[in-house]
């Protein structure tokens, strides 16, 4: 039996375990460095597996690695399972309504990516095992990817030192790679201290820790005109300093999130971001203490492991969709707008464009068309590319054209669609990984190009050494 369809037996015979293991983890959506329930899910599910499971790694209560398998090459699987604030929605609905007001929500699909990933270790585990190779498979349950940057710190920790390739993939609206290169990005709470006083009869005396906010706000608004063309600064005032405007806000906290191509130029912009900060608590008396939240480094892509994943990806083929998935996706996409519709059809080719515009769902595998361009987004799995050869997937697990980080994920992330996806990337998964360890040269190349792209340069983590 060869590999591939032995990848698709082990999975499709567990797929009902696989599916609730998934919509269990979407029933408790929890935030970054919080996901002790989900976590929990998937260490108990990699434990009655037969992996060992080594728990809160790199010092993250929510971060663990399951192992399976002995000796060389060691490949890693990656694993997400955080959620996003304020995206809480009830299931299988084609309008807006939240099961928790103002709740958390997998509205970007984590809760498919790592039990998706959890089903590609399971795959080659079983392999390994009937078919007595050498040869070691990690799941690594990283947590914060959409805050807080869980990969970055593993990977300080020194967490893939050992190991020789790295396969993830993410939940999307058209299948494909995730190859090109993504922003770096540093981000960091800047809470400033002032004095209180009545607003009215006694404002000479007070010193507002609001008004620096909104002065740090103009002053990293007029940087914007003056920074490299891929840079970008987002931010979120995260405390006013309270309700009520007859009292002068002593207290005032906003984070900063800096993106640009390369960790020099986040460096470089994060300094200037303090200097406005710096202005802003003299032009108003006040003070101001740092705090960080996350980093993350470019990704670098790995053409080797492209070339090799997109083979999987049209041998595993699309799913087969029903007239109830067309359904579903049909009334979702009646909630988007043009532009987000749109959007699917960006960068692609006019073939490929003509093909997704007849359909509401991407059942069909479009052709791969490497190239060199930078998304505007941002990942930590950008650190453990600087350390290890890394690739990932895309598959359809939503309506054509459904924007991430919407309601309109959370909606969709256990029906049919959803689950067809994650199994499809599950397969692609796991058939990558044991092509590459039957191949021991693909391995030697991937390395080769990494060194090559990295040209000299070698991992620096931009987490503070005060961060644990």
């Amino acid at each position: 039996m060869d590999t591939l369809n032995a990848v698709v037996n082990v999975i499709e015979q567990k797929r009902e375990k696989f599916i609730a293991l998934s919509d269990k983890i979407w029933e408790v959506p929890e935030l970054y460095f919080q996901e002790f329930q989900s976590s929990g899910y998937l260490i108990h599910a990699l434990e009655e597996e037969g992996f060992q499971v080594e728990r809160e790694v790199a010092g993250i209560s929510t971060a663990f690695v399951g192992s399976f398998g002995s000796g060389k090459p060691v490949i890693a699987i990656l694993g997400e399972f955080d959620a996003l604030p304020g995206l809480s929605q009830k299931k299988g609905l084609t309008h807006h309504d939240p099961l928790v007001e103002g709740g958390n929500g997998h509205g970007c699909g984590h809760n498919l990516l790592g039990t998706g990933a959890f089903a590609a270790a399971v795959a080659v585990k079983e392999y390994l095992a009937q078919n007595d190779r050498q040869g070691t498979i990690r799941f690594y349950g990283c947590p914060a990817e959409e805050n807080g940057s869980g990969k970055a710190l593993m990977t300080k920790a020194g967490l893939f030192d050992d190991v020789d390739i790295a396969f993830s993939w993410h939940p999307w609206d058209v299948p494909g790679l995730m190859d090109k290169r993504t922003l770096a990005n540093y981000s960091a709470k800047f809470k400033f201290t002032g004095k209180s006083a009545h607003a009215a009869a006694a404002p000479h005396l007070g010193r507002s820790a609001l008004d620096a906010v909104e002065l740090m706000n103009v002053g990293v608004n007029y940087l914007r005109e003056h920074m490299v063309p891929d840079a970008r600064i987002h931010y979120a005032v995260t405390d006013t300093g309270g309700a009520s405007p007859n009292v002068v806000q002593a207290n005032a906290d906003v984070v900063y999130l800096i993106r640009a191509a390369e960790k020099d130029e986040v460096e470089s912009l994060y300094k200037r971001v303090q200097d406005i900060a710096r202005g802003a608590a003299l032009m108003t008396g006040t003070t101001f203490e740092e705090e960080f939240v996350g980093t993350a480094s470019n990704l670098i892509p790995n053409s080797v492991l492209a070339d090799i994943m997109y083979e999987n990806l049209e041998k595993v083929g699309a799913p087969s969709y029903d007239e109830g998935d067309v359904a579903f996706a049909k009334k979702i996409r009646d909630t988007l707008s043009t532009e987000d519709l749109n959007s699917a059809y960006a960068g692609r080719d006019r073939e490929t464009v003509k093909k997704l515009k007849e359909r509401d769902i991407a059942d069909f595998i479009p052709p791969y068309i490497p190239s060199e361009a930078i998304m505007s987004g941002s990942t930590d799995v950008g650190d453990v590319s600087w350390v290890v050869p890394t690739m990932q997937c895309l598959t359809t697990c939503f309506a054509l054209g459904t924007p991430l980080h919407t309601w309109q994920v959370v909606s969709q992330g256990v029906a049919p669609i959803a689950h067809k996806g994650m199994l499809q990337a599950a397969k692609v998964i796991a058939s990558t990984v044991l092509q590459v360890m039957e191949n021991p040269v693909i391995i030697e190349q991937a390395k080769e190009e990494l060194a090559e792209r990295l040209d000299g340069k070698s991992y620096r983590s931009l987490i503070p050494d005060s961060v644990n």
